[in-house]
């Protein structure tokens, strides 16, 4: 069984390094998650199979997943909101407790004016009151929020490349 370190790329410690044609492999796939194997082959120089374990490898080793990203307000959740939280304690109980919420969609550890930033997708705003008072204020260690809610989208995009 062939490692990624036989093409190119090399794992040290934590972080994966990744060579050029991987990095153009995910570039490509960035632009187009359903972009065929064999057209991706053909940007980067590989076969359709080579391209395959590539990205097989790629997607088993953490460093990229393949998603369908949709518009919430589209699947009828219409309200969307970035909220900051102080936290008194430990940050981490905060941040797991958060994660397990099925509104939440993503948290963060910050450094700033906010210990923890949420983005929550609710169906209402009584759904984003109920989230906040009876369940993100209930959490131990949570001493503050300040929520920030999404009037409109103007850009959203997961084409930042790789470096």
């Amino acid at each position: 069984m062939s490692s990624m370190a036989d093409h190119g790329d090399h794992t040290t410690g934590r972080h994966t390094h990744l060579d050029e044609v991987s990095k153009a492999i995910i570039a490509q796939l960035q632009q187009d998650g359903r972009r065929a194997y064999a057209k991706i082959g053909q940007a980067v120089g590989l076969s359709e199979a080579a391209v395959r374990q590539r990205v097989q490898r790629l997607i088993d080793s953490g460093v990229m997943q393949i998603v369908a990203v949709t518009d919430p307000m589209e699947l009828g959740f219409a309200r969307q909101a970035m909220i900051g939280l102080t936290v008194e304690g430990q940050l981490e109980p905060v941040a797991d407790a958060l994660a397990e919420m099925d509104e939440i969609e993503y948290v963060v550890i910050t450094a700033g004016g906010f210990d923890i930033l949420v983005e929550a997708v609710c169906e209402s705003d009584e759904h984003l009151l109920s989230v906040l008072s009876s369940r993100i204020r209930a959490i131990p260690g949570v001493r503050g929020t300040e929520t920030f809610v999404y009037l409109k989208l103007k850009k959203q995009t997961y084409s930042w490349g790789v470096r």
